[in-house]
């Protein structure tokens, strides 16, 4: 996916002010000029309501383009959210369509100054390898499509799901 040309990004977790919420941290953006890849960077979020954690998003990602205005889900990915919502005294339009990928947000900023593509790593993912999907996603030059970037994601999930489906009297073949 081709994202406008920006000003160089900053990974969120060491370049916001020193009262802002740790969890912001669950955030990071590729910070080179030229878009590469798939997605601009990956986001954690602490549940499945949009509308819940759409205001620390945006406040993490700040303004460099202007104010936000938009941003695009999948419908199945997120509990059903109003198509707008007020941030901080701002109108944020929320599309939902079922044609975008369920494992991607999409941010668009005002007068066209910008568009981010996120990777959302799954809420209930465990910490290490949440971690390491979003450190992936924001590497400079990295051009993994979504399914390889959760791939971390998915190893470490689905081998404790495994050993507690095995617990439970399942067995592996």
């Amino acid at each position: 996916m081709t994202s406008i040309p920006r000003t160089p990004t900053i990974d969120t977790q060491t370049s916001l002010a020193p009262s802002a919420p740790q969890r912001h941290a669950r955030l990071r953006v590729k910070s080179e000029q030229r878009a590469t890849g798939h997605v601009d960077g990956a986001w954690w979020p602490c549940s499945r309501d949009l509308a819940a954690e759409l205001p620390e998003l945006l406040e993490a990602l700040g303004t460099p383009w202007g104010p936000w205005e938009r941003v695009t889900y999948n419908l199945a990915a997120w509990e059903p959210v109003a198509r707008k919502v007020v941030i901080d005294g701002v109108r944020i339009r929320v599309e939902g369509f079922n044609s975008q990928p369920p494992e991607t947000v999409t941010v668009i900023g005002g007068q066209g100054r910008g568009r981010l593509t996120l990777l959302v790593v799954p809420p209930e993912a465990v910490p290490a390898s949440a971690r390491a999907s979003l450190t992936a996603a924001s590497q400079g030059g990295n051009t993994d499509g979504v399914d390889r970037l959760l791939g971390f994601v998915d190893t470490a999930d689905m081998a404790a799901s495994t050993q507690r489906w095995e617990l439970d009297g399942g067995m592996v073949r």
